[in-house]
Formats: C-alpha cells, sequence, structure tokens
C-alpha cells in the first residue's frame, strides 16, 4: 500500500475504491460489493463524495427563494472551477473549503476503520489530478486573489495530496458514455457529464492498480468482473 503510514510500517486493511462519472453506477455496485465481501471478512463502506448536489436539491425546495439562490450559488461555484477565471471571493472560498473538509473528516474515518482490521470499499475518491471537480480540490483551478482565498486554496491542497497520497490497494473504474449517464441521471447538467466523462479515464489515481469496466453492459457480468478483480488484488 503506497501510502505514508504504509511506509512507516503501519499495517493497513486494503482499501477499494470505486469511481467514475454519474449515472456510471458507482453507489449500487460498491453497495451489492459490500455485502459480498462481508460474507467474508469485515468490512466498512465510506462516501467520499462532498454531497453538493443533493444540498442543492434541498435549497431549491425552499419556498419562492430557494429556486433562484440554488441557481446563484451554481454560478459562484461553477466559476471557481473555470481556469480562465478567478474564484469569486472569500465566501465562496470559504464554503467550497467547508466541502472539502467534510471530505477530508469522511477520508480520516477510511483510515480509522483500516487501521481496525476492516476493509474498506468507497463510493468516489479524492484525486488531485484534475482540480475543480470530479472530487479533485476545489480552490485549485481557477485564480485565487486575496490572501485568504489563497491560504484557503493552499491548505486545501495539502489535505488533497495527503489523501491522494493513500493509494488504494485497487480502483474500480466504471466507464460510461454520456448519452447513458444522462438517461440514468435526467437532472444533471449535460456538460456536467460530458465532462466527467472525458475526464475519467484520465485519472491514474496515483498510479493504484486499476481494473476498468464498461458500465453500459449487462449489470450481472460487470459485478462478476468487479468482483474477480477484487479477489485478485486480495490475493496479492
Amino acid at each position: 500500500m503506497a501510502s505514508n503510514e504504509a511506509a512507516a510500517g503501519a499495517r493497513l486493511a486494503p482499501l477499494i475504491a470505486v469511481v467514475g462519472c454519474d449515472g456510471s453506477g458507482k453507489s449500487t455496485m460498491a453497495a451489492e460489493l459490500i455485502g459480498w465481501l462481508g460474507q467474508s471478512r469485515p468490512v466498512g463502506t465510506v462516501y467520499l463524495g462532498l454531497g453538493s448536489g443533493n444540498i442543492g436539491n434541498r435549497i431549491k425546495a425552499w419556498p419562492l427563494i430557494g429556486p433562484p439562490f440554488e441557481a446563484y450559488l451554481s454560478r459562484k461555484a461553477g466559476q471557481a472551477r473555470r481556469k480562465d477565471a478567478k474564484i469569486p471571493g472569500s465566501p465562496t472560498a470559504l464554503v467550497i473549503f467547508a466541502f472539502s473538509l467534510i471530505r477530508y473528516s469522511r477520508f480520516r474515518r477510511t483510515l480509522v476503520l483500516r487501521r481496525k482490521g476492516v476493509t474498506v470499499i468507497t463510493d468516489r475518491y479524492p484525486q488531485k489530478e484534475v482540480p475543480g471537480f470530479y472530487d479533485g480540490p476545489g480552490l485549485a483551478a481557477a485564480r485565487a486573489e486575496g490572501r485568504l482565498v489563497r491560504w484557503l486554496a493552499a491548505r486545501e491542497w495539502v489535505l488533497y495530496e495527503e489523501m491522494a497520497n493513500h493509494v488504494p490497494d485497487l480502483v474500480i473504474r466504471l466507464n460510461v458514455d454520456a448519452a447513458t449517464a444522462l438517461a440514468r441521471k435526467p437532472d444533471h447538467k449535460p456538460e456536467s457529464i460530458a465532462a466527467k466523462v472525458a475526464v475519467t479515464p484520465q485519472l491514474s489515481f496515483n498510479g493504484a492498480p486499476m481494473v476498468d469496466l464498461d458500465a453500459t453492459m449487462d449489470y450481472a457480468e460487470e459485478l462478476a468482473l468487479a468482483k474477480a478483480a477484487i479477489e485478485d488484488a486480495l490475493a496479492t
């Protein structure tokens, strides 16, 4: 296990990450794998996404002010993801940093479980290869201006470096085309789905062992391939 703790001699139970674009079936597969692997060993699961989409949906449900307020927040967040833009002020940077702290807290939970000998399967996994979205640092894409924003961006980058240095024992990468992903997630923005579909094959997760699966194939076959990959990874 290529992590700081492993290098220092600490023993950690295996970590398996299920990653892919929205609509690729990550959550469904992670749940299936937990039930299957839990029959033979202690297994835990940790969600390593932000959950910002669910929060946005709850805001939109507020009477009268919900939809315009959610649209305003989405515009601000979108600006922070653009390389040709600047992070739109300290309040936006603080919100993005707060979400990163939530992810970091969940990540620390994976380490607690692994130290206890519990094999962990995660839904998503943090990365620092593509900033701005797709479980990457939120303050590293757009320009950081102002002392506080620059400090937050630098501190967030340190958090993501620490998380990314804990390399999973196996990454199950689910590949899906944009049309299929949108059919499964019709409430998502087409441009966001397209960007994630394009980025998925580029992510290496710090050189982690990886198996690529076609998320449009027959699900029973896809799940069988994922199980076989896990068995091979745990055997080595």
